[in-house]
């Protein structure tokens, strides 16, 4: 006899949440959704979702319940507010997921409320942008008992391409924030890199080629590289949302962190000068006075 797939409830429909949530109908999952904005509802109920008022209601009749939301302040409310949180209209032994970039504390916190709530929990941040949601290619970041994780697997399977074990609660968190720190830096010097090079006379694109055939350039240096060029900074993954994670991570690594400290206020100063709903790689406009180059004018 076939085994049903696990129900579903699903928390933020944000640009991520929305190609999350599909992709989970798109494999058979009975998905009921809730945010905050209830009009970003209807696209998934045209693809079969059902809608709910408010975390609770759409928790209740769900076996894994997944959060996609902005911050630590954010998954709070959804999952432990008074009267609406989904975590109390849990049932027993349903599996609360976490996939919003949160603190490594605020991850820890939740995990300890879903255990006196006698829930499974598993924080599972993700690495990839839009184009890999809505592709199920994302890759997931575990923290959490491998035991629950064994139970969620496949659901994480639907959306993503790779699920990772990173170890207890908070881990998957910490990986995540290591991983977001260590693009921002690399997204920061090249930024300031760009500035060198065009003051120096050298052709941006010529440069760019160069340093791209080098070992010391990773795909996501490439990519980046190849935003700043074209002056392209549709928000993928937006600067302020990279300050968030920033202080984030420098939180965790208490305070002894002076690369991400240094990423953070690049990101803060590219926030003052307008671009805060911008793609990170928009740090490259901090410096248009030393590139003097028509391909990084706003």
């Amino acid at each position: 006899m076939t085994q049903s797939l696990p129900s579903i409830g699903f928390l933020g429909l944000g640009a991520m949440g929305q190609r999350m949530a599909a992709r989970l109908l798109s494999a058979g999952h009975r998905v009921t959704v809730w945010n905050r904005s209830a009009g970003a509802t209807a696209n998934l109920a045209a693809l079969g979702a059902l809608t709910a008022p408010d975390p609770a209601s759409a928790a209740r009749e769900a076996d894994i319940v997944i959060a996609m939301v902005r911050d630590d302040d954010a998954s709070r409310q959804v999952w432990l507010a008074s009267g609406t949180g989904a975590m109390a209209a849990m049932r027993p032994g349903a599996i609360a997921v976490e996939c919003s970039t949160l603190s490594v504390d605020a991850a820890r916190h939740l995990a300890d409320e879903a255990a006196k709530a006698g829930l499974g929990w598993l924080d599972a941040p993700v690495a990839g942008s839009r184009p890999q949601a809505e592709a199920g290619q994302l890759v997931f970041m575990v923290g959490g008992a491998e035991t629950v994780l064994s139970e969620a697997r496949a659901t994480l399977g639907a959306m993503g391409s790779a699920v990772h074990h990173a170890g207890g609660a908070g881990a998957g968190s910490a990986v995540k924030l290591a991983v977001n720190a260590l693009l921002a830096v690399q997204v920061t010097a090249l930024a300031e890199l760009l500035g060198l090079l065009a003051r120096n006379g050298v052709d941006l694109a010529t440069g760019v080629s160069i340093v791209g055939e080098t070992p010391v350039a990773s795909p996501a240096l490439r990519a980046a590289a190849a935003s700043m060029l074209a002056g392209a900074f549709a928000p993928l993954f937006p600067v302020e949302l990279v300050e968030k994670d920033l202080n984030y991570a420098d939180r965790a690594a208490g305070g002894l962190a002076p690369l991400t400290q240094a990423a953070g206020a690049v990101m803060r100063s590219t926030m003052e000068a307008g671009w805060a709903n911008a793609h990170i790689t928009a740090a490259a406009q901090l410096y248009r006075a030393n590139a003097q180059d028509p391909t990084v004018d706003r």
